[in-house]
């Protein structure tokens, strides 16, 4: 049997993940590339840790260079194009042939398509943005936080709602009065997870005194005012900005054929596969439609998952094995307060005719639980 090539383009929870289980069933025999635009994997999650001081970036990265121990080919590159017919990624660094291809790209950041946001606004999901905004807590004097989402769809529904409950316990702890907002176009918070999913954080939000604005889209932010200017014509006041950025397709898919109607790659909910042979696409640049009639949520959890899915039928399929493995639909999410104290939820997002989520009381336990889980990830995979 002649080494196949399995190129995996982004090294985020997916993309890591699919590198790791196919070295693991395939060995030295066949190459497994990974392509990402960093030198190293960042977790995430912890960008909300990081924001208070309860991280340091160190803390919260691996460089893809320890992959090399495991055999698995590293290419540090932007991915220019990928020429679906001649099985072939260009990046800026070399061309890639492969044999299977997993698009695991992510959804990229365009914090510019809102006026204003990029002079005005912390970007929630950028490190650098969140170190600054780290170091300029301490010296703040204003009197109102505002987290606002910019768009929907965005990563991790429950971000911007965990930064609103950890900043606010930040400033009780420092003894500031600081009143926090949440303003997002949302219905409610997390709202594919259901209607007791959304009460809850809403819930969550009102004891702790934070102010919530839902179904808010914001058009304009005016930066030298420092207010946000809504559709419907309100003006929100602000002394500090905190944002989720609109989402999108990355630059390499974008016009793509393999990008749908959505503006996201259409995959086979149940193996992940495209409509091109041998081409898989996995997290948040997929879009898969639920019974309920929304997309399946863009979470971490789902690509690691889908990941598993992916890996385990690219090998079975090298090996001549029927490709059995199906994702579930299966997720969870850990909701930080911000005090030592988180919620969990869990549950199957492909029951009919809605998502089957179950939710447990927030404590300690499940805050330890993330950190562990922190902790096992930034392990496992390195």
């Amino acid at each position: 049997m002649a080494g196949k090539t399995i190129c995996i383009l982004g090294g985020g929870s997916g993309g890591l993940v699919v590198a790791n289980k196919l070295k693991k069933f395939l060995g030295a025999e066949h190459r497994i590339v990974l392509v990402d635009k960093l030198s190293y994997h960042l977790f995430n999650p912890s960008l909300l840790w990081l924001m208070v001081g309860w991280r340091r970036p160190e803390d919260m990265k691996r460089d893809f260079s320890l992959l090399k121990r495991k055999g698995i080919d590293f290419i540090q590159a932007e991915v220019s194009n990928i020429d679906f017919d001649k099985q072939a990624v260009l990046t800026t660094k070399e061309n890639i042939k492969y044999d299977y291809l997993v698009i695991s790209l992510g959804a990229d950041l365009y914090p510019e398509k809102i006026s204003g946001f990029k002079e005005a606004a912390y970007n929630l999901y950028q490190l650098s943005e969140v170190e600054r905004l780290r170091d300029s807590l301490p010296d703040f004097k204003g009197e109102k936080v505002v987290v606002m989402v910019s768009s929907i769809p965005f990563k991790c529904p429950a971000a911007p709602y965990e930064a609103a409950l950890i900043l606010n316990a930040y400033f009780k702890k420092q003894n500031k009065n600081v009143q926090v907002q949440v303003v997002s176009p949302e219905p409610q918070p997390m709202p594919v997870a259901g209607p007791a999913m959304g009460q809850a954080v809403v819930s969550l939000l009102n004891m702790s005194g934070i102010q919530y604005m839902p179904n808010t889209t914001i058009k304009t932010v005016k930066a030298d005012k420092k207010e946000l200017e809504a559709a419907d014509g309100k003006s929100i006041p602000f002394d500090m900005l905190v944002g989720v950025p609109s989402h999108g397709a990355p630059a390499a898919v974008k016009g793509s054929p393999i990008i749908g109607e959505t503006g996201w790659i259409p995959v086979n909910a149940k193996n992940l596969q495209t409509k091109i042979e041998n081409v898989y696409a996995i997290g948040d640049i997929t879009s898969i439609p639920l019974p309920v009639g929304k997309p399946l949520p863009k979470a971490g959890v789902f690509a690691h998952l889908e990941a598993e899915v992916v890996a385990h039928n690219i090998a079975a399929k090298i090996k001549g094995r029927p490709a059995s493995a199906e994702f579930k639909g299966d997720g969870y999410c850990f909701v930080e307060l911000g005090d030592g104290r988180a919620g969990f939820s869990k549950g199957n997002f492909y029951a009919e005719p809605a998502p089957a989520v179950s939710l447990y009381k927030p404590g300690r336990l499940w805050h330890i639980g993330k950190v562990l889980f922190e902790k096992w990830w930034l392990w496992k995979w390195f």
